[in-house]
């Protein structure tokens, strides 16, 4: 027999002399393609299943009158979970948060399974009611796409990650015909990485997309706006922040009601997860009918909360919708975004984000006119602001915001009260979400902290106490300035902590301290309590803080080293940490990451049906309270991995000495099978 070789495409192309540039270009081109027939594919899928539900089906029953708008949402968040549960859980939700993270922590590998299981279970959600958008689901389908050329063509983790980032700007850039905003959406989320070769790659692909886009649906913006928006008097620039401060309140409230809704849903354990989406869209058809004989809003074929909606947002930008209207689209829309997501249905922010923007400007608008009629201004602009400045609060990327608002209208007479409110909206929901946006949240809350594309949680994995110096060189409160002269010239340190003759902690002196006094002339007889600081001016760490805690007290003010005091008695001192325990700290934070990674991958091989991520909240009374992870271990199901536990907002990485708490948030990677054993095994 012949020698034979495993045909590749990468092999075929080094066979030829082909360039890595060469090769990374021709590789962003073909996902840049794909993306776009993939996000054709999807926008004809959604109007299939609309067609299905809201034509052909509603004839079969129209004797039953406006039923059909709970059997639809049912049905198609039936199917919608199934595909979901059975094949890809990460097509979940609205996809975003999964792309993120893969980039962050798997190379930029997504299995090729769920590029067709969301397109499917996206398409089920939204053209059967869904209150979800497309920007979710072709960011994940595009960047499934992007990671499967690059394993395909065998190209290193960063090129996998550079060509999902491709896919994410392909998808957006083909399904909305906005070529920049998907450039900036990619960058800017995704990867945030704004180098000179992922731009180009990005660009390229982008190109290429809105190519197919283009082809297909033609070269219109989403929002053509046939009036023209303009600053008719300078005092709206006072006005703008006003609206901003509002976005960044409705941003806030859309994702504290969703996450709420979604642990609402997570505790609801008697019904099947994969029943779940079902749930939601038959409590969606419900409001749906409720809501014409509360709010006196009237709907014909498909409820305006309903779908995308971008024909009631359309009606906004044109002011044709009234005031009471508008309030009422704003807050039934959170609700139905709620529980389309929350309960487990495929789709992304984007569109709700721009819907409830545009219903708040709106109402600005109209309160504005009524209010100050010598600032006139028509609401469709003050509607058109809002959408940018709703989904910058929600996704906290005021630069996407603001290009992809003036690619989608093709306005750019509005662009600097844009601007401006986009970013207040930015700082103001920043503080409130405690920098958090809707997509990182989705993964904080599972123990993932991700910036600019990158993991940044590694160092909330270790504890002060298990790092920090427990014997410390301190100097007594009586000691004279002469005398600390000469322990600084034979110590080690810079920085030591002031006792008291009972060992309290009094404050700290430094060398600095030293050097003023000496400068003034102080007196030789001066002690050291009279030159350092007190300890109600002191800086200080406990023993519970994790090291990213410290990092964030010692690098503004260039400190070096802490106390550690006891947070019962803050005039204990416990220990020292320094700059070189967290160099040690960062080393273990490291060794554990890798051992549950290949724990996990273990498992994985190991197991071969599916299995997931689960969070389990422990409460008063459960049976693994007060035990410790070693304890508990032999009653575990096989074949699970404890990953983190969350104890009032800080992520502990387990080890065998861990105790659990009330409280605590428990992160498994279990097989599904194993769940039930598993919660009976830490709750009872």
């Amino acid at each position: 027999m012949g020698d034979r070789r495993l045909f590749s495409p990468r092999s075929l192309f080094d066979s030829l002399g082909s360039s890595e540039e060469f090769i990374f270009i021709l590789t962003s081109v073909i996902v840049g393609i794909g993306s776009g027939v993939g996000a054709v594919i999807f926008r004809f899928l959604i109007q299939g299943v609309e067609w299905i539900g809201y034509d052909w089906f509603p004839s079969l029953v129209s004797q039953f009158g406006k039923v059909y708008v709970v059997i639809v949402p049912t049905v198609g968040g039936l199917f919608a979970g199934l595909l979901i549960f059975h094949f890809a859980r990460e097509a979940r939700g609205h996809g975003v948060p999964e792309v993120m993270e893969a980039v962050a922590l798997k190379g930029g590998r997504i299995r090729p399974i769920v590029a067709l299981i969301k397109s499917l279970a996206s398409s089920l959600s939204i053209g059967s009611g869904g209150s979800v958008g497309r920007e979710g689901p072709i960011v994940q389908i595009g960047s499934a796409l992007g990671s499967s050329i690059g394993k395909i063509f065998n190209l290193s983790d960063d090129r996998i990650r550079n060509l999902v980032a491709c896919g994410a700007a392909g998808g957006i850039a083909a399904t909305f015909n906005t070529p920049i905003a998907g450039v900036i959406f990619a960058l800017e989320i995704i990867s945030g990485e704004f180098g000179a070769s992922y731009f180009s790659t990005v660009v390229i692909s982008a190109v290429s997309a809105s190519v197919v886009g283009q082809a297909v649906f033609g070269d219109v913006p989403a929002f053509p706006i046939p009036v023209e928006y303009q600053i008719n008097n300078i005092l709206e620039f006072g006005l703008y922040p006003i609206l901003g401060i509002l976005a960044a309140l409705v941003g806030v409230v859309f994702v504290k009601s969703l996450y709420w809704t979604e642990d609402l849903f997570a505790k609801w354990k008697s019904v099947p997860e994969w029943v779940q989406p079902a749930v939601g869209g038959a409590l969606l058809g419900a409001l749906a009918l409720g809501y014409p004989a509360i709010s006196g809003l009237n709907w014909d074929r498909i409820p305006q909360v309903f779908n995308v909606g971008y024909d009631v947002i359309e009606g906004t930008l044109n002011n044709q919708i009234v005031l009471g209207t508008v309030i009422a689209l704003l807050v039934l829309k959170i609700i139905a975004t709620a529980l389309t997501l929350g309960s487990g249905g495929s789709g992304g922010v984007f569109a709700p984000s721009l819907f409830m923007g545009s219903m708040l400007g709106s109402a600005f608008g109209v309160v504005v006119n009524m209010t100050a009629p010598f600032v006139p201004a028509a609401p469709g602009a003050y509607a058109l602001v809002g959408m940018g400045a709703v989904f910058a609060a929600v996704a906290h990327a005021p630069i996407t915001a603001i290009i992809i608002l003036f690619e989608l209208t093709g306005d750019y007479r509005i662009i600097l009260p844009l601007m401006l409110t986009v970013v207040v909206a930015t700082l103001f929901s920043r503080k409130l979400l405690a920098g958090e946006s809707i997509y990182t949240l989705k993964l904080s809350r599972r123990g993932v902290r991700i910036k600019s594309g990158r993991d940044v949680d590694i160092m909330r994995g270790v504890r002060v106490d298990e790092v920090m110096t427990t014997n410390v060189d301190t100097v007594i409160h009586n000691l004279t300035i002469v005398a600390f002269s000469e322990v600084l010239s034979t110590g080690r340190h810079r920085r030591f902590p002031i006792l008291a003759d009972s060992g309290d902690l009094l404050g700290m002196v430094t060398a600095s301290d030293l050097k003023r006094a000496i400068l003034a002339d102080t007196p030789r007889s001066t002690t050291v309590l009279r030159i350092g600081k007190t300890l109600r001016a002191l800086i200080v760490a406990y023993p519970d803080d994790t090291i990213d805690d410290v990092l964030q007290k010692m690098g503004p003010r260039g400190l070096g080293r802490l106390p550690v005091v006891s947070r019962s008695n803050p005039r204990k001192l416990v220990g020292m940490i320094a700059r070189e325990d967290i160099v040690r700290a960062y080393q273990i934070a490291l060794t554990r990451r890798s051992e549950i990674a290949h724990r996990v991958r273990r498992t994985e091989m190991k197991v071969g049906e599916a299995t997931e991520f689960v969070e389990i909240q422990l409460s008063e009374g459960d049976r693994s309270l007060g035990a410790t992870i070693h304890e508990i271990g032999p009653s575990l199901p096989r074949e699970c991995v404890l990953v983190s536990i969350n104890r009032n907002g800080t992520i502990i990485i387990p080890h065998g000495d861990s105790i659990l708490m009330a409280g605590d948030i428990l992160t498994v990677y279990s097989r599904t099978t194993a769940i039930d054993s598993l919660v009976k095994a830490l709750k009872g």
